[in-house]
């Protein structure tokens, strides 16, 4: 064989290595099945965004208003159904695509739920594998405390008294009761509140509630106590 045969011989097995060295190895399975589902849009709102608009994190005493703001936010986002078990979980293996997108789903909505519940309430939840699952039993633990919580709250507004609180501390600790009250999914009446505010105030506004009593006509209290206060 020739000198030139030899080269050409040589350089010919060089391309096989070169071709061969890059030909790229198939992608494995887990990376391929991880691929085929992405994230969707309203989920990773919620998974950036929870923990900072419920800007409380649950206990055992404000469960109503920490349920209140993360169910809005569920439903506003169209993932209510996973805690009420409405988006139900698809039956077959873990290699259906419906059941993986579904727990995809909702084992980030679970992590995202972490994220706002303290540490004194985890306990309840370790054990639990879905998000309908931590939900309903924080709802089976936290609402007979909510619902002494709503006694424990209209008892304080049945006795407060104004004492040495200026008038705008004393309606604004009211308006607080009030609003703790109403985000328990309880109600006062407007004309029981008006009772409890002249009931609490001290000796000195005894012709203000005897002209607020006795009056025939609608009197929205608040301006009119706030008048009443100034002029005194």
């Amino acid at each position: 064989m020739g000198y030139c045969s030899r080269v050409s011989g040589q350089l010919a097995e060089m391309r096989v290595d070169q071709d061969s060295s890059s030909v790229v190895p198939p992608a494995s399975p887990l990376s391929a099945s991880m691929a085929e589902f992405t994230i969707p849009a309203p989920l990773k709102f919620l998974m950036s965004n929870l923990k900072s608009i419920v800007n409380i994190q649950l206990t055992n005493e404000n469960y109503a208003i920490w349920s209140l703001q993360v169910l809005k936010l569920f439903t506003a986002n169209e993932f209510d159904g996973y805690l009420t078990k409405r988006q139900i979980c698809p039956s077959g293996p873990s290699t259906n695509p419906e059941y993986r997108l579904w727990r995809l789903v909702d084992q980030n909505l679970v992590s995202t739920m972490f994220s706002t519940i303290s540490p004194s309430a985890l306990p309840y939840e370790l054990h639990l594998s879905t998000v309908y699952e931590i939900w309903t039993t924080l709802e089976n633990r936290l609402q007979p405390t909510n619902r002494s919580r709503v006694i424990q709250l209209k008892n304080e507004l049945h006795n407060i008294q104004m004492k040495d609180s200026t008038m705008t501390q004393y309606l604004a600790q009211i308006n607080t009761i009030v609003d703790n009250i109403d985000a328990a999914r309880s109600h006062v009446d407007s004309e029981d509140i008006m009772l409890y505010i002249l009931n609490g105030l001290p000796v000195t506004y005894n012709s203000f509630k005897t002209s607020i009593r006795t009056s025939q006509l609608h009197i929205s209290l608040a301006p009119s106590i706030r008048s009443y206060a100034v002029k005194r």
